[in-house]
């Protein structure tokens, strides 16, 4: 008996060792994707909408206002986020 507790005891930390690695990873992704936007944008966010700096909110709707004139690289964020945003087409 004492062989299948520890079994158990085994397999549990696995199972809780394995979901808090995934936790920690998650959000170090998504501080890399923003790293990233922010590289690409943020000569874009000084030129173009510097008026609104810092309020992040205003920064992000002057940019989609004035998405033409983004930067290819900047740009590409924008347009990942409204595929995101998209509705459905009503048929």
């Amino acid at each position: 008996m004492p062989n299948l507790k520890r079994s158990v005891f085994q397999k549990m930390c696995l199972v809780l060792s394995a979901t808090a690695l995934v936790g920690v990873m998650t959000p170090a992704h998504a501080e890399s994707e923003r790293e990233k936007q922010t590289a690409a944008c943020k000569g874009d966010a000084i030129k173009l909408c510097g008026l609104y700096i810092p309020n992040e909110n205003k920064i992000t709707a002057c940019m989609e206002k004035k998405k033409d004139k983004l930067s290819p690289k900047c740009r590409a964020f924008f347009d990942k986020g409204t595929a995101k945003k998209k509705p459905a087409s009503k048929k």
